[in-house]
């Protein structure tokens, strides 16, 4: 580093001008007399005096007597961990704006480009760490061993994750024991595909799969935004995969919180005349105040498609559930329900008055 630039530096640390120039003559001298430093420095010589006091003072020098005033670099041990504190705080605060810049804070804003992948894992891994009810995730074996913990914390809390594995066309999934404790079922894609995380209904982190020409990530915390996630999800990540994995019980009590599945899969019982025994939680239509409650199934309405096909129609269309308690009669729909009374985020069938198995 040259004079010039060091002299620089040294003021961007808090030294003057006169002060900056001084103690760096003085590292180059050694020792000198305070003429000699003014005339080294380009120091007036009427202000040397102060200038040297002032670095004393600050434990840059020391000056002593001897026929005239002389001056010495001070031992360089504080002033080298000063400069090295102020360096960590500056590259503390770039790396602070490098971070703030990727991944912004989804308060405000209801949706953010980012750029590094990472960035997007990061940012999934933060919200399946605050989950309360369901994570919907598509990734990679690799993307899931680093949000495993994450995982594992969030399934023991109860919340229902559903896991898409996506791989190389010739690549076999892992044994169905690997996903044990962090997810409720796990399906295989043999296809490349976006990274996808939907968390609760109302955050939705999505990357392009590496191979893709845009490289690019988006941060979503909105409702709205993120149904149409849920959407891609369910229908080219979800729906039509081959199942590897899964802890649903095929008797009751079973846990549902995709309320499509649930009233395909009881529909043909409901209209063989069983009678089902559910147990709802979710949000009032009109109020959006929470709403819990048990009741019997009257009825269902689920549309199949076309003449009766249900792939990829069943995720498409009308999935209500009609539930009677001891003091009304409520119809319960999934994510987005405009028409029914209740938005449910968990059903849980109870009971049958015959027995059944559910798919």
């Amino acid at each position: 580093m040259d004079s010039e630039t060091f002299v620089t530096v040294l003021e961007d640390a808090g030294l003057s001008p006169y002060e900056a120039k001084v103690y760096v003559t003085l590292l180059d001298l050694g020792t000198a007399s305070a003429t000699e430093i003014a005339d080294e420095s380009d120091v007036p010589g009427p202000r040397i005096y102060d200038i040297l006091r002032s670095l004393a003072d600050r434990g840059y020098v020391e000056t002593y007597k001897q026929d005239t005033l002389q001056a010495r670099a001070h031992d360089p041990t504080d002033v080298m961990e000063n400069l090295q504190e102020r360096a960590n705080k500056f590259e503390a605060a770039a790396a602070e704006v490098e971070t703030r810049w990727e991944q912004p804070e989804l308060k405000s804003n209801k949706a953010s480009i980012v750029k590094r992948f990472q960035t997007v894992v990061d940012r999934a891994e933060e919200f399946i760490r605050d989950s309360e009810n369901q994570v919907h995730l598509s990734a990679t074996l690799e993307d899931i061993d680093q949000l495993e913990d994450a995982l594992r914390e969030a399934h023991d809390r109860g919340v229902a994750i559903q896991i898409s594995l996506h791989t190389q066309a010739d690549e076999d999934p892992p044994q169905a024991d690997r996903f044990n404790g962090i997810c409720k079922e796990a399906r295989h894609r043999r296809l490349p595909a976006p990274f996808v995380a939907l968390i609760d209904r109302q955050k939705a982190c999505f990357s392009h799969h590496p191979d893709s020409i845009d490289q690019y990530g988006m941060l979503v915390n909105d409702q709205t935004h993120s149904y149409v996630f849920h959407w891609y999800f369910m229908t080219c990540l979800w729906d039509h995969c081959e199942t590897i994995y899964t802890e649903r019980k095929s008797t009751p009590p079973i846990e549902y919180v995709d309320i499509r599945r649930l009233v395909g899969d009881i529909t043909p019982f409901v209209e063989d005349g069983v009678t089902f025994i559910v147990s709802v939680e979710g949000h009032n239509v009109q109020t959006g105040e929470p709403q819990a409650f048990t009741g019997r199934v009257t009825d269902t309405e689920y549309a199949t498609g076309i003449d009766g096909a249900e792939a990829p129609y069943r995720v498409a269309g009308q999935a209500t559930l009609y539930v009677e308690t001891d003091d009304e009669q409520l119809s319960v729909g999934g994510w987005g329900a405009v028409i029914e009374d209740v938005e449910a985020t968990q059903i849980i069938v109870e009971d049958a008055d015959h027995s059944v198995e559910l798919n």
